[in-house]
């Protein structure tokens, strides 16, 4: 018995080692899936080591230049795995985990960003830039729910006349759902052009962990569309 709780100690320990973390690059997301891959037959200090490593971690992500905006889905379809629906293959990791990880760790290397969460409308929550990412990323994961509305939170920086230089969703297949008016455009690009007015050197960033065969923002010089989702 003593043998083993030394070998857990010495696995804690070692995840935990800021050494290593920066050594092997890992990023939040890959820590993110084993600690939501570990059964409860795991040690709680090998679970909490997990999370220390990914605070570690977050020196791994880059900070981001100017105003940042992080737009994270969190309607009803971001409760899916991040992998799809995979017999015997799907992840443990939801949309809605990614989401809420990428705007938790870009809050924490950009700390006068702001997360505005989104389902058919925004959803008001207040994060902390120095709360742990783990704590952020769970609050807005426990949100979830509602249909999906894009053009919602681009619409609330433009209530607000916003200044900003990067706007980044986060999304999956089935965020892409505002109306498209004939010869118009959609209304997440109807916003973007309203922002760009007081932003012209604004940029805008689309992940779609889901991707599928359409887009509310077309590839131009000043949007970036990513599909997909790894580590």
């Amino acid at each position: 018995r003593r043998n083993r709780a030394e070998r857990y100690a010495l696995v804690a320990e070692r995840l935990r080692n800021p050494e290593l973390v920066l050594r092997a690059r890992a990023f939040p997301y890959q820590l993110l899936m084993a600690f939501r891959a570990a059964s409860a037959d795991v040690p709680a200090r090998i679970t909490n080591a997990l999370q220390d490593a990914m605070e570690l971690a977050i020196k791994n992500v880059p900070a981001l230049d100017g105003k940042v905006f992080v737009l994270p889905d969190v309607s009803g379809s971001m409760s899916s795995p991040a992998t799809g629906f995979r017999a015997g293959s799907s992840s443990a990791v939801r949309c809605i985990d990614v989401a809420a990880l990428v705007a938790a760790a870009v809050l924490r290397k950009n700390p006068d960003g702001e997360v505005i969460p989104f389902e058919q409308a925004v959803v008001d929550v207040r994060l902390n830039a120095r709360d742990a990412v783990m704590t952020n990323a769970t609050k807005l994961a426990s949100i979830g729910g509602g249909g999906t509305c894009c053009s919602a939170p681009l619409a609330e920086l433009n209530r607000r006349k916003a200044k900003g230089d990067l706007v980044i969703y986060v999304s999956d297949n089935e965020s892409w759902i505002d109306g498209r008016g004939v010869g118009r455009g959609t209304a997440t690009m109807a916003e973007w052009t309203a922002f760009k007015v007081r932003n012209p050197h604004a940029k805008l960033v689309c992940i779609d962990i889901q991707p599928n065969a359409s887009t509310q923002a077309p590839d131009r010089h000043d949007i970036l569309n990513v599909g997909g989702f790894s580590d």
